[in-house]
């Protein structure tokens, strides 16, 4: 059995391309080697993230993430158990949501066009689950 955990944060500051970039590059050089791979979403200065693999791989990744100065309200929505890997093929997949278009998207329209608040996934954690499956699926379909 895989681990996960699912958390939502937000930016201290708006994060231009080259920081989010950097972000995505040390997570991959970390996060492999550590068998950890999942999905980190950003829009309009928040962060949703799935991360799976090794429970203590994972564990420990969250509480580095925790301490990250870059972000602060680091919330927890989910944590469990996977038979199988949901985001293996993406390594630590990442997606600037602000530079997507509703169009370029079909099935997201709604989220696309509203201002991402980290609390509307508080009240139904695993709808966010949901969501970022529904948005591997779209993406790749």
């Amino acid at each position: 059995m895989l681990a996960y955990l699912l958390y939502v944060s937000s930016a201290v500051h708006p994060m231009s391309d080259n920081e989010l970039l950097d972000i995505l590059t040390v997570s991959r050089r970390n996060n492999a080697p550590q068998g950890v791979t999942g999905i980190l979403l950003y829009k309009g200065g928040n962060f949703i993230q799935l991360l799976e693999g090794p429970k203590g791989a994972v564990t420990t990744l969250h509480q580095k993430i925790i301490r990250d100065p870059r972000h602060v309200q680091v919330r927890t929505l989910l944590t469990g158990t996977l038979p199988e890997r949901q985001f293996g093929d993406w390594e630590m997949g990442f997606t600037h949501l602000d530079q997507l278009s509703a169009k370029d998207v079909p099935g997201l329209s709604d989220f696309l066009l509203k201002p991402f608040d980290p609390d509307e996934f508080l009240d139904s954690p695993s709808r966010a689950f949901r969501f970022l499956l529904n948005f591997k699926d779209l993406m790749h379909g």
